[in-house]
């Protein structure tokens, strides 16, 4: 068959729930016939892949990967339905060779991925998300992703439940010492969650709400509360000390020797390497973050299919 019109198209697509170009296909391969082409797409798992497209999915992996001189990473976020099929050897290589897609393209954004052709295949990332879900049949999408140049080290927590990429800047390179202490900054991020490298990082609004809520504790704290107000403001700024040491990378104690923090860990790095040693920018995703997840009476589900 030669072209088919784009209102048979429109029309498929209302009918399944379909992406156009599967549409366009499946007319093609069925010589134009609508019947024959919803049959094609149900063969293919695509009709069904549209009706489960609004189910929610809050599990999957989150891959953290760098290219092979650690200069240029992708942190990504896939999701699926059920932490049972995140463990499938086909969906983990997916992520993977989405990822390196990400490396390998630099996609402006999430649209720009989908298009481009997968890293070690022949398909687009969609149209490889949609053979994928062939065989897993559960609603998947790509999230969200990072992609970082520089010097770069990934750590990945869980099995994929926390994806962390940290990015150095040193004058030494990539040497094993940077790298480690590359590793060790990672590993903080996953298990620290900072909000912020830095405490010039830390919007202003930010600090007026922490000072609000400090000055509201001490009107209700009757050892404070008839203290002059010159006085607890500069209390506050006191306690903000604090507030930079929890939410602040560079000024959080490090987890592996927390009598120093992390600046004076990379100084001491730096020592070693011979050359000072920076963290321009971290990266961390949580897998599902965000995302609410339907709550599910196990026992009803499987009432319901036994009816």
């Amino acid at each position: 068959m030669g072209k088919v019109s784009v209102q048979e198209i429109k029309e498929l697509m209302k009918s399944t729930g379909v992406g156009m170009m599967d549409c366009k296909n499946a007319l093609v391969e069925s010589d134009g016939d609508v019947e024959k082409a919803i049959t094609y797409l149900r063969e293919k798992g695509l009709a069904t892949q549209a009706k489960k497209a609004d189910r929610v999915a809050a599990e999957g992996i989150v891959m953290a990967l760098t290219n092979k001189d650690n200069t240029v990473g992708a942190v990504v976020e896939v999701n699926i339905e059920t932490d049972f099929a995140a463990n499938n050897e086909k969906f983990k290589a997916f992520v993977n060779d989405v990822a390196m897609t990400i490396i390998e393209q630099n996609p402006a954004d999430l649209d720009a991925l989908n298009a481009m052709t997968i890293s070690g295949g022949t398909m687009t990332v969609a149209e490889t998300l949609s053979e994928l879900f062939i065989s897993i049949r559960e609603n998947m999408q790509i999230r969200r992703f990072a992609r970082l140049e520089g010097i770069l080290v990934p750590y990945v927590h869980g099995g994929g439940k926390i994806g962390t990429m940290v990015n150095l800047s040193t004058e030494a390179g990539a040497v094993p010492a940077v790298l480690t202490a590359g590793l060790d900054c990672a590993l903080q991020v996953a298990a620290m969650n900072p909000p912020y490298l830095k405490r010039d990082d830390v919007p202003a609004a930010a600090l007026e709400e922490e000072k609000k809520i400090m000055l509201s504790q001490m009107a209700e704290d009757p050892k404070m509360a008839g203290k002059p107000e010159q006085v607890k403001l500069k209390i506050v700024e006191g306690k903000l000390g604090k507030y930079y040491e929890e939410n602040c990378l560079l000024e959080q104690a490090f987890v592996k020797e927390n009598k120093m923090t992390i600046t004076e860990y990379l100084d001491s790095v730096a020592k070693e390497v011979g050359s000072p040693i920076t963290i321009s920018q971290f990266v961390r995703f949580e897998r599902g973050e965000g995302i609410e997840k339907k709550a599910d009476n196990f026992a009803d589900e499987v009432a319901s299919m036994i009816k």
